[in-house]
């Protein structure tokens, strides 16, 4: 008898990889995506034993919390003007630049 380790991928999915090789998929790319639903699978399977075993009053907050943390999202285009625009910020004084594109950066919704 022998034993599956608990984030082995599904027939399906191996399957699915196998395909897009044979098809010219470059090895960089599919180790990133094995890479990826390797660990994606880990933080789900963290997230359900916390909620399950740990934490069952405050799974609503630490679950969501913990996901988050292990998975952030990629900065807005605004959050990275606002970082542009500081390494402008250091390169010239002028209000002329600076004021202006703040105020329009300021306006845009996240």
């Amino acid at each position: 008898m022998t034993q599956q380790h608990p984030i082995t991928p599904p027939p399906e999915l191996v399957q699915r990889w196998s395909e897009q090789f044979e098809a010219g998929r470059s090895l960089y790319a599919m180790f990133e995506d094995i890479y990826r639903a390797g660990a994606d699978a880990e933080l789900e399977a963290c997230c359900e034993w916390l909620g399950q075993k740990v934490l069952l009053q405050h799974q609503s907050d630490v679950v969501p919390a913990l996901r988050a943390a292990r998975r952030p999202k990629p900065p807005s285009l605004k959050e990275q003007a606002l970082d542009a625009l500081e390494s402008v910020k250091q390169r010239t004084t002028d209000p002329n630049i600076i004021e202006p594109l703040c105020r329009a950066l300021e306006q845009l919704d996240d």
